[in-house]
């Protein structure tokens, strides 16, 4: 039996569909390349914007064009936000909610004729994920859902209320992980730092438990809200652990107008304070990754320039991650009555693309001469390879298959 999967959207779903495939592998299914003949297909999907929907859409009729007798199974946002819709295209056999994933590797065994073992990694609430495949880093699900409900957002309807993995079962995957010679783990979640919800735990315990397990030797944090950053993390991050100086902080806007009438919960005062905690604690050379919404309804001129100020002037960042407004049906932000226009959007990207460019440029600048150690990793290009240092700058040199997976000191130039 041959099963064909495509996943879309973000590292979260990358590290569920990682799971699901070795579920299927585990049961003698073997797993082929997209664009082949498969006898059934499962499409992780994504409804970050509307461009995330309608690709989504256009790959389940394609699998079903590829294999018109193929059964379709379809999980994610997507498959969340539009159920009932897709349940009637044809080919689709059944769609997963949110908290239906645990079923997914058992359902479509069932479906194909195949014994499995019955069930799939995680409880019925959440299921527990990680990536396997890349020989240099995983990306370990530790929490999903969020229970924030900004007013652009569709995240709480597709995924649920915010919810987590115990740590003693994360600890037992990470420790999987080493087994399996990674050494890297990325912290992955809906909203990260609002780990413990479901368990009452802390995500600083979680940190400090997963700094114990040997054979991972670097560790970074895909995403965490400026407003659960605390100094008490910052702090114990910076004591010398294996957390890397690698912040991806989503500020969205560097209007105070606009954050207070989407429903963020922080001002540009405090997003300031904890980049300066950071740096005052961990020197200038941190890399951060800044996610930004342009246009978002009421920005005006005026007030994009606060965010282009902000960027430019006070955070500093070494990459800004920018994302135009996409209206999204079912929330707040989408019957705002002051929309962008889209060709507004675009110069405004264009502009903080630019800036991105010099920023970019400036951070590898004062980072020359630093010494740095980089994990190599397994491609090929060209007769080099490549790995990033702690501080997520990607270096360079001649392929050498005996240093992949290790880690070597070197002077980033």
């Amino acid at each position: 039996m041959k099963i064909a999967l495509h996943t879309l959207g973000c590292k979260l779903n990358f590290a569920e569909s990682s799971t699901y495939r070795r579920g299927f592998v585990s049961a003698g299914v073997q797993v082929v390349p997209w664009s082949e003949v498969a006898d059934a297909y499962l499409i992780n999907t994504c409804a970050v914007t509307e461009h995330s929907e309608k690709k989504s859409r256009n790959l389940i009729f394609r699998a079903h064009r590829l294999s018109p007798w193929a059964p379709v199974f379809v999980t994610g946002c997507y498959g969340e936000l539009r159920r009932e819709q897709i349940e009637a295209f044809p080919g689709v056999k059944k769609v997963f909610g949110a908290g239906e994933k645990s079923q997914i590797v058992p359902e479509v065994l069932s479906c194909l004729g195949v014994a499995g073992t019955g069930k799939s990694a995680g409880g019925e609430a959440i299921l527990e994920a990680y990536s396997s495949g890349d020989r240099t880093r995983a990306f370990l699900k530790v929490q999903d859902g969020c229970d924030n409900f900004c007013a652009y957002c569709t995240v709480p309807f597709a995924r649920g209320r915010s919810r987590n993995i115990p740590i003693c079962s994360l600890v037992r995957q990470a420790e999987e992980i080493a087994a399996s010679g990674i050494k890297e783990i990325v912290l992955t979640g809906v909203n990260t730092g609002d780990f413990g919800r479901s368990t009452g735990e802390s995500f600083l315990s979680l940190l400090q438990a997963l700094e114990g397990v040997e054979g991972i030797e670097r560790y970074r944090i895909s995403s965490i809200e400026p407003n659960l950053l605390t100094d008490e993390i910052i702090d114990w991050i910076a004591s010398g652990t294996k957390f890397q100086p690698h912040f991806h902080i989503p500020l969205q806007s560097g209007s105070d107008v606009l954050l207070r009438r989407v429903g963020r919960r922080y001002d540009t005062a405090l997003f300031a304070s904890r980049i300066d905690r950071i740096r005052e604690k961990m020197g200038p050379c941190v890399f951060f990754g800044i996610d930004v919404i342009v246009g978002l309804p009421g920005e005006t001129d005026e007030l994009f320039e606060e965010t282009y100020r902000f960027l430019s002037d006070v955070v500093r960042p070494a990459f800004i991650h920018i994302f135009p407004y996409s209206k999204r049906p079912g929330t707040r932000a989408a019957s705002f009555p002051d929309q962008v226009r889209d060709s507004v959007k675009t110069d405004r990207v264009q502009r903080l693309e630019e800036l991105n460019v010099r920023l970019q440029a400036d951070f590898r600048e004062k980072c020359r001469g630093l010494r740095e150690t980089v994990l190599w990793e397994s491609s090929n290009h060209s007769g080099y390879m490549e790995g990033y240092t702690g501080n997520y700058i990607r270096l360079a040199a001649t392929y050498d298959a005996s240093r992949v997976g290790k880690l070597e000191e070197t002077v980033i130039q």
